[in-house]
């Protein structure tokens, strides 16, 4: 069911991106540039509100949401993103090229995943199931005032 999870994830690459900015969450709307597996990459502008909030606090919350199914995914943010990433992600995304002259203007950052948290509405009953990648844990199970919570 992972797998389903990460592939919703690749397929639905435009997500809510959930910050702190001292005690007030900040929201705005990010696109997954690139994933390898667990791991999601991204990019910024440096001048950007967002790249001083993820500097001050780099945990992060992001939401995937399409045809009644949900993924959210918790975790902390890396800046340190090889040169081959970079120039990738800048080659592969045609939005990117327009806004900025070179692939060197931008930071860039990556998201392995810590925990993730699939639901999907779809099927009687809706199923939630949470994965705690760090420590290799799934649970959970269905959801609702008529199934109770109960493991699968």
């Amino acid at each position: 069911m992972i797998r389903k999870a990460l592939d919703f994830l690749q397929h639905h690459n435009e997500v809510a991106f959930a910050t702190c900015e001292g005690n007030l969450p900040k929201i705005r709307v990010f696109q997954i540039m690139k994933q390898e597996n667990t791991t999601l990459y991204f990019a910024t502008s440096p001048q950007k509100n967002v790249y001083k909030e993820l500097k001050n606090n780099p945990n992060i919350e992001i939401l995937a949401n399409a045809d009644k199914i949900a993924v959210r995914c918790t975790g902390v943010v890396n800046f340190e993103v090889t040169d081959d990433i970079q120039q990738w992600i800048y080659k592969n995304n045609e939005v990117l090229s327009r806004l900025y002259t070179n692939y060197q203007k931008l930071t860039y950052f990556s998201l392995k995943i810590k925990a993730m948290d699939y639901y999907d509405l779809n099927p009687t009953p809706p199923i939630m199931l949470h994965f705690d990648l760090e420590n290799g844990i799934t649970n959970g199970g269905f959801v609702g005032e008529k199934f109770g919570m109960y493991k699968i």
